[in-house]
Parts: structure tokens; sequence; C-alpha cells
């Protein structure tokens, strides 16, 4: 094997090429779960003369926040970058992934390490609503600021990017079903993003996601077999 290596500028744009096929994107007729999570795809060529509607992008991300979460704090935070000369901006913070700039829209998924903070609002509502008695309320609410309050900052990031993970992959099945293509972007400067977009200190970057009308279709999946990648029961 060649130990020859890529700068991440041209490894991230050699994977345009290499990881998109030559066919436009399979518009689905049908919103069926399992044909959505076998069809949705990484998708890098956007049509840029496309514009989504602000609603479709709201039905997207009201879908994605039905998502599960530590304790139902719900830390994830989303940064909607549609303007075309702020995503000009973000491209060389991308390494110049041209969907950055193709897409309708960049969704920057952030979650917030101080989310715990939110937690009487939370379950305030839950007790407002007679689902929670409100001594109930209170010990929880008070357990999970004792709790998370106390979290080292690498185990607050952890539960932070378990949560984001999880609000992103709805994002991308939700925009799916939608007939709307997306590609998950990690190839980014991360404090040049923070510092441009004044993203607070507490709002830690998740991952950035490209969204909009796919002009060519990703790669089709080459997955190893699931036999691989299972084990029962134990190691």
């Amino acid at each position: 094997m060649s130990s020859k290596t890529l700068s991440k500028e041209e490894y991230l744009t050699k994977a345009k090429d290499l990881l998109s096929g030559n066919q436009k994107p399979l518009q689905l007729e049908s919103a069926d779960f399992f044909l959505v999570a076998k069809e949705r795809r990484s998708v890098r060529s956007y049509d840029p003369t496309f514009q989504m509607p602000d609603e479709d992008i709201l039905e997207i991300l009201e879908t994605a926040i039905q998502a599960p979460s530590s304790s139902n704090l719900q830390p994830w935070r989303f940064l909607v970058i549609k303007d075309q000369e702020l995503k000009q901006e973000l491209l060389p913070i991308a390494n110049n992934q041209q969907q950055v700039v193709e897409a309708s829209a960049v969704i920057a998924v952030l979650s917030d390490i101080e989310g715990y903070k939110n937690a009487d609002k939370i379950y305030g509502k839950l007790a407002e609503e007679g689902m929670m008695d409100k001594d109930l309320k209170d010990a929880y609410v008070n357990s999970i600021i004792k709790g998370y309050g106390s979290f080292s900052p690498e185990k607050a990031l952890q539960v932070a990017m378990i949560d984001g993970g999880l609000v992103s992959m709805q994002i991308m099945l939700a925009a799916k079903a939608m007939g709307y293509d997306t590609v998950a972007m990690g190839g980014y400067d991360e404090g040049k993003f923070v510092e441009a977009f004044h993203v607070p200190a507490n709002f830690k970057p998740v991952m950035l996601i490209a969204l909009g009308k796919g002009e060519k279709a990703g790669r089709v999946k080459n997955r190893m077999p699931l036999e691989d990648v299972l084990t029962w029961n134990k190691y």
C-alpha cells in the first residue's frame, strides 16, 4: 500500500468526485421509513439555482427535534446558513467543499453543554399540564442540575455529541423523506467557524449538514456485512 497522503482539502475535494454517481438522486414515491433509510445517500452536488422554502426547512427541523436526548434535555441548537455571502465565507473554513455554496442551506448542528439549565423549563411544562407531580418535578430537576452540573468537561462534551448525533440523523432522514438531499460534514475548522459565526462558548459544534436539491446521487452504499460488525450478548 502506498504511503502517499492528501491534504485535508484535497481529500474532501476528491471525495466529491469519487463518491458521486452520474445519476440524479432517486426521488422517492413513498416516505416509508425503511425505504428512506436505505435510499439516503451523502450527496455532494446540488442545484445552486434551487432555493428551499423556509417552511420546508422548518418542517425538517420540527421533525428532527422529536429525537431522544439524555434526560430529555434537548441540547441541540441549529444555525441555518442560507445567505449566499455567508456561505461563501464558510467555504474556506469548510476546506472549499463546494456543496457549502451550492446547497440551499447549511445547517450547523450545535449542542449546548449547559442545556441541563433548561431542566425546570422542560419539566415545569409537564407539571403544569398535569403529567408530572410538582414535588417529583422539583426533585427530578434538582437531580439533573446537580448531576449534569458536576460533569467533567469531557463527559459534558460526550453527552452533547451523542445527542447532537441523534438529531443530526433525524435531519437527514426527514430531508430525504421530503425529497431533499444532505451530506454530513466534519471536515471544517471548528475554531474558525466558531469565531466567524459568533457561536456562544457553551454551544459545541457537532457537524455541518448541507441541505438542498441534489444534482448527482451519492455512490451506491458500500457497507461491511452485518456479521462483521455484530456480536450477540458479550465480547
